[in-house]
């Protein structure tokens, strides 16, 4: 048995996928986050980059269909499974982690949709792609909007005055699309499909939004530019627009009669992975900062040494042994279950977010000044978790809506 891994219920399998994972993230995914780091958001992207490569071989290997089914020819793991694939690949680089998955929800929520000709004619040749050319993103963040298009249950969610900035009709047999989704939209200027929210009755405010599955070579796409950011740099954003574009209606995965509890079941699933890949970090943040100490001599002797070392070093590691246990447990529930409680999702999302942060903070404060210079992996991934508070929603945001889910979930009487 070793540290951070004090499961002794998993088999051959699981320690075979979670070392495989480790390995393609120390020799693949590490090295290309730190090159991208240091590029422009233009370059990450541009016909050279390194970027290409790397996806590539991890859908080569399988990562671009790690959530879905093996029916149809995803890899169909287990729960703990991807528990374990996600926290390798977190550990990686959770900017490129990210790239990954949100490749994966257009044809995700195909998947889910149940349309066979969907799956069959989009769904088959993504898990099939071998060499990264099919690539999605979830199109959802919009420009006049932040984490409040997840505002379930308060008054402004279902309000008139609340304005999609992509809005849809339908026409015949057509479904006709005009608006602009947001620069955080991750993917957003390579991808090839995306998962589009977008409002269709506009009296309803949020509510009355719909999900559908747009190819992004039709006419009237465009792309902005590559988003400068502070964190996730090797993670490509930006801009989409959509000018009077035509898909089949069969396209629209769900309608406004089910776009709430639909939400959740996304929210529960971006979430955990949102939580995994913090785990992955966290422990990132603690290995940089255990091995700095071993090596650096103050006062004549290893930092490891010092007695306040040893304290902080413990609070890392106690956090994630926390992370892991909390994100495992919303993961074994709400990946087992239909539909999920996503308020388990939320605070495995919300707790694990923070306690990677703190850890990257720790990290910095032991390696020093040397922890703010980019010679070192710690500046790097202290950026990357502070775009997590933010990322699939900011925390606050997510408190809210878990809080929601609560009292709805148990009334007062009950509890």
């Amino acid at each position: 048995m070793r540290y951070f891994e004090i499961d002794l219920n998993l088999n051959e399998d699981d320690m075979a996928l979670r070392d495989a994972a480790h390995k393609f993230a120390r020799q693949e995914m590490r090295p290309v986050a730190r090159e991208l780091d240091q590029l422009s958001a233009e370059q990450v992207v541009a016909d050279d980059s390194p970027l290409w490569p790397f996806l590539a071989k991890a859908y080569s290997l399988g990562y671009h269909k790690l959530l879905l089914p093996e029916c149809y020819d995803g890899l169909g793991l287990s729960p703990l499974q991807a528990t374990l694939v996600l926290e390798e690949l977190g550990w990686g680089s959770f900017g490129l982690s990210v790239q990954l998955a949100v490749s994966s929800f257009p044809f995700y929520m195909a998947c889910m949709s149940g349309n066979e000709a969907l799956i069959k004619k989009f769904v088959i040749p993504y898990c099939n792609c071998t060499d990264g050319s099919i690539r999605g993103c979830w199109g959802i963040t919009e420009p006049e909007h932040g984490s409040d298009v997840l505002a379930v249950g308060e008054k402004c969610f279902d309000s008139p005055a609340m304005k999609g900035s992509v809005r849809g009709r339908l026409e015949g047999g057509e479904l006709i699309i005009s608006g602009q989704k947001s620069a955080w939209v991750s993917g957003g200027t390579i991808a090839t499909h995306t998962l589009l929210h977008l409002q269709l009755e506009p009296e309803k405010g949020f509510a009355g939004c719909g999900i559908c599955f747009v190819p992004l070579d039709l006419p009237g796409i465009s792309r902005g530019k590559p988003l400068e950011k502070m964190g996730q740099r090797d993670l490509n954003q930006g801009e989409i627009y959509f000018d009077e574009v035509r898909v089949p209606k069969e396209y629209l995965l769900v309608d406004t009669g089910f776009y709430v509890p639909i939400l959740d079941t996304i929210l529960a699933t971006a979430n955990l992975c949102m939580a995994n890949w913090s785990v992955g970090l966290s422990r990132a943040a603690f290995e940089e900062a255990f091995t700095y100490c071993k090596e650096r001599v103050q006062g004549g002797r290893p930092l490891i040494e010092h007695y306040a070392t040893k304290q902080r070093i413990f609070q890392m590691f106690a956090r994630i042994e926390t992370q892991r246990a909390v994100t495992r447990a919303a993961s074994k529930l709400n990946f087992n279950i239909m539909p999920p409680h996503v308020e388990y999702s939320l605070l495995a999302k919300i707790k694990s977010t923070e306690m990677a942060f703190e850890n990257t903070n720790d990290a910095v404060q032991l390696l020093g000044g040397n922890g703010l210079t980019r010679e070192y992996l710690t500046e790097k991934l202290f950026r990357d978790a502070r775009a997590t508070l933010i990322e699939d929603g900011s925390n606050e945001t997510l408190a809210r809506h878990g809080g929601h889910e609560i009292m709805e979930t148990y009334p007062r009487n009950q509890i």
